[in-house]
């Protein structure tokens, strides 16, 4: 692997940060709404020593980010690269939540756009797991271009298997898109 999964990402929106062990209270301040898992596979995880064990996890991966909004200088969630495959020239964008108050911005879909710009120089597919009742993320992860391509149990870490779908897109795919919105917004 001969890039970086923590880089620091940034566009108009909002600064992906590398996920630091002292960013523990400011993420959990965005992660402490129960309505932020209401329809994710682990619904307690707004609980302190819930959000502990997904904390920790994402400090293990050395993938995971603190997002922050440009505007307010808020943390405001974490998403994170993990499960890169150098045979299938691929990786995983997942383990994203939002603050309730970002909800319905574009965020998700400006943080997904500038995490996609930047592994799509490395990789040539890019997989999502998403919670099979997560409806809202199925929806928001189908406006990015991605498809659902499979259905696996999840182990997240220090918790249990949960059924996911698996969602793809391919860098073609994406430049595609990219240019079929370039041409729409040049009419």
């Amino acid at each position: 692997m001969n890039f970086s999964l923590q880089p620091t990402l940034e566009n108009e929106r909002v600064v992906l940060y590398p996920l630091q062990e002292n960013d523990f209270e400011a993420l959990y301040a965005a992660a402490s709404d129960p309505k932020v898992w209401e329809q994710h596979p682990n619904k307690d995880r707004w609980k302190r020593e819930v959000f502990r064990t997904f904390f920790d996890g994402a400090m293990q991966s050395q993938g995971a980010f603190r997002i922050v909004d440009k505007a307010t200088g808020n943390t405001i969630g974490s998403t994170r690269f993990y499960d890169y495959n150098q045979e299938e020239n691929s990786i995983l964008i997942g383990y994203t939540f939002y603050a309730t108050s970002c909800w319905g911005k574009g965020i998700n879909q400006a943080v997904k756009a500038m995490m996609l710009e930047y592994i799509f120089q490395y990789v040539s597919r890019v997989f999502f797991h998403i919670g099979a009742k997560n409806i809202r993320s199925q929806i928001a992860i189908g406006r990015v271009g991605a498809e659902k391509v499979a259905e696996q149990e999840v182990t997240y870490f220090g918790e249990v298997p949960k059924l996911n779908f698996v969602y793809e897109i391919t860098k073609e795919k994406w430049e595609a898109l990219k240019a079929t919105r370039q041409a729409a917004a040049n009419h």
